[in-house]
């Protein structure tokens, strides 16, 4: 039987929503290995919208479901709808609006409030014994979660300084490479946290999701 995991993703867009190399590559990945995947995202509205061309902010309102549909070309459900008992494992796709939409992380640091409905399923899947994965800015995010929990975004200093300011434990990484922790049944890479190609976004999410079936 196919392994189903959940990517939960968090708008359209690196600026303002999802990492959309990380998401796709994430996609691409658990088909790689022989599982499949279901999309889902906050029916919230996105706390700004991003011109990313210029990177000027636009005087607009746009909802992160709606926006994460995109990328998943419609076939997306609210993260409301997530039923862990349905799926043997979480990913957390970046972008800036992990820490935009998912949570205020990008404005509070270490003092950051999660999305009450991820950090639902986040506490659900460790409850379940299923393994979570994170890629890029994401660990910073499940640091906010997870007490002690041991991550890496890469090599950002003020971003792992926050990190462990919330109780996590981080460790400095380079491209593709994945930190494990066991007890929580965590695997996370830092992805475009570091100067990085598509190949090494692939090489990065392709480790996680491998990390992810061993955990399982």
């Amino acid at each position: 039987m196919k392994k189903k995991f959940a990517i939960v993703i968090a708008g359209c867009g690196v600026y303002d929503g999802a990492e959309i190399h990380e998401v796709v590559m994430s996609m691409q990945a658990v088909l790689k290995h022989g599982g499949e995947y279901q999309l889902f995202a906050p029916d919230v509205k996105q706390h700004h919208v991003v011109n990313h061309l210029t990177g000027a902010e636009m005087p607009e309102t746009r909802n992160v479901l709606v926006e994460a549909a995109r990328i998943a070309r419609g076939k997306i459900k609210p993260l409301s709808a997530l039923n862990t008992d349905e799926f043997d494992a979480l990913i957390l796709p970046g972008g800036f609006g992990v820490a935009k939409n998912l949570s205020n992380f990008a404005f509070a640091g270490a003092e950051c409030i999660v999305n009450a409905e991820l950090e639902q399923a986040v506490l659900s899947m460790v409850k379940l014994k299923k393994p979570i994965g994170a890629l890029c800015i994401s660990p910073a995010i499940i640091a906010g979660i997870l007490p002690g929990a041991m991550v890496t975004i890469g090599k950002d200093s003020s971003d792992s300084q926050a990190i462990e300011k919330m109780g996590a434990k981080h460790t400095a990484t380079g491209h593709g490479e994945v930190i494990i922790d066991s007890n929580y049944k965590l695997a996370t890479t830092p992805c475009y946290m570091l100067d990085a190609t598509i190949l090494q976004i692939a090489q990065g999410a392709d480790n996680v999701v491998k990390a992810l079936l061993e955990l399982m």
